[in-house]
């Protein structure tokens, strides 16, 4: 039997992520996202809008990178894959589930000036924040990996 498990989502994130260190040492980021589909309703004849929220953790280098350039509203592409997520409820005793998205690639779309983060959506400068101004402030060539092919200012991660 075949099976196929891949999600590709764009959306705005409706809140800063949440970074922490699990016991081995890795980064794990946990980030809602919001997306929205939009389509002509011919009965009613208008355009009708539905949002979607999802769950999405993150993992390694790319939850780190999350957690210092991403923040509320930001708009950001994640391809990755459905886990189903199942616990106990420590006040009913019941067993619960919750299917999410673990995120394989991030890429940051917009201009480094939309999100909530401070200082118009810029953290606090670091090597990392230099290697993005750079990135960002040059023109694209032939040295920045393809970027320019990507979406022209967009950092692909």
């Amino acid at each position: 039997m075949a099976s196929f498990n891949k999600v590709i989502l764009v959306g705005n994130l409706t809140r800063d992520p949440e970074v922490r260190y699990i016991p081995s040492g890795s980064a794990v980021a946990d980030i809602g996202l919001a997306v929205n589909r939009t389509w002509f309703d011919k009965q009613s004849n208008s355009r009708k809008e539905e949002v979607t929220f999802v769950d999405i953790t993150l993992w390694g280098r790319t939850a780190e990178i999350a957690g210092e350039y991403l923040a509320k509203g930001r708009s950001v592409l994640i391809e990755g894959h459905l886990k189903m997520d199942t616990w106990q409820d420590k006040e009913t005793g019941k067993n619960r589930s919750k299917l999410k998205v673990v995120g394989d690639q991030m890429t940051m779309l917009g201009g480094r000036g939309e999100g909530g983060a401070p200082g118009g959506g810029r953290p606090a400068a670091s090597s990392a924040q230099a290697s993005a101004d750079a990135f960002y402030d040059s023109p694209p060539s032939s040295d920045q990996g393809g970027a320019s092919e990507q979406g022209g200012g967009d950092v692909p991660f």
